[in-house]
């Protein structure tokens, strides 16, 4: 079904599209058979680029040339979509300025462009609004104005929705709260890379795996808990909403079944065969005020949109990712 919409489909706008979850919508977009594709991002001095070597894709625009002609209204490509994925998404971001103007006004703008055109619009919010948990992880609209992040970035992904939400643009529009993704792709993050490929770095360099110490009694060394999902699934969960325009407001986009660091050693120290080895070392002085020790997607909210594919185990997804991706490039 998706496959025949993207035929019929005028050009597609994926921004951040060199990015890591942007270049493998991309990616898949291809698969499907879609090549009217417009990348928008920020390329500056990095190697993104390379993510764009083996997609298909019509035209690359520098994302603050992008906003200019929207604003102007001198853009004049015939749009079906956009799946707004461009952010500066470093949770330990300290321009906030920085971020409200990259990350909460540049959506705004986009986001009243794309409903005021019909475009369907598809945009990025994060996991890190929900903060510590204590409002809990439900992706019910009536629950944001709950919820207190825990550092700037979450905040300024946070404000949108609360500004989509008051605007009555959120059952206009999808927003998707990604939590911890990982997978092919992400290279280029520098301190924000996985830890999945952190700790495959750290094998072939060390033989062990450093993970952060436990600051909270309710958890032991290692044993705090994230709920990861590979980054196939996230691109897949993305794309369902390409297909069914009739469904809007914010979903998770996680598996909803936490598990632990260890575990996530325990899993890429299997996929390279070889005998664990953990060090607990201690967590920055500026992280621990700002460090979410459980994260549990609630994806009932999906499920009942008609979303029905089973993501893959945490094991499966690192197996994949370490062998097919990360030893074929080491």
């Amino acid at each position: 079904m998706l496959t025949v919409i993207i035929k019929l489909m005028a050009y597609i706008i994926v921004t951040g599209g060199a990015g890591f979850i942007g270049s493998n919508v991309v990616k898949e977009l291809n698969s499907l058979g879609a090549e009217k594709i417009i990348i928008v991002d920020n390329l500056g001095s990095t190697e993104k680029w390379k993510n764009l070597v083996d997609l298909s894709f019509e035209d690359y625009i520098h994302k603050d040339d992008f906003i200019e002609k929207i604003k102007k209204g001198l853009f004049n490509h015939s749009v079906s979509s956009i799946i707004h994925l461009g952010a500066r998404s470093s949770t330990t971001e300290k321009d906030v300025d920085f971020l409200m103007k990259n990350n909460y006004e540049y959506t705004k703008e986009l986001a009243k462009w794309a409903t005021e055109k019909k475009v369907r619009f598809i945009y990025a919010s994060s996991a890190a609004t929900y903060g510590d948990g204590t409002a809990g992880f439900s992706d019910e609209h009536n629950l944001l104005y709950k919820l207190r992040p825990l550092n700037a970035y979450g905040f300024s992904k946070h404000i949108f929705d609360l500004w989509a939400l008051k605007n009555g643009v959120l059952d206009k529009v999808v927003g998707l709260k990604y939590f911890n993704v990982f997978g092919p792709r992400e290279w280029h993050k520098g301190d924000m890379r996985s830890m999945v490929l952190k700790a495959y770095e750290q094998i072939k360099r060390e033989g062990k795996i450093k993970l952060f110490k436990s600051y909270n009694p309710s958890y032991k060394d290692g044993e705090q808990l994230r709920d990861f999902i590979y980054v196939k699934d996230a691109v897949s969960m993305t794309l369902f909403f390409l297909e069914r325009p009739d469904i809007n407001g914010i979903f998770n986009v996680g598996t909803g079944i936490p598990r632990s660091w260890n575990d996530l050693a325990q899993a890429v120290f299997d996929a390279v065969g070889l005998k664990p080895q953990v060090e607990y070392i201690d967590m920055p002085e500026e992280l621990k005020g700002k460090y979410q020790y459980f994260t549990k997607a609630d994806i009932s909210k999906i499920r009942a949109a008609g979303y029905s594919k089973p993501t893959l185990t945490l094991e499966e997804a690192v197996k994949d990712y370490v062998l097919n991706y990360l030893e074929q490039s080491f």
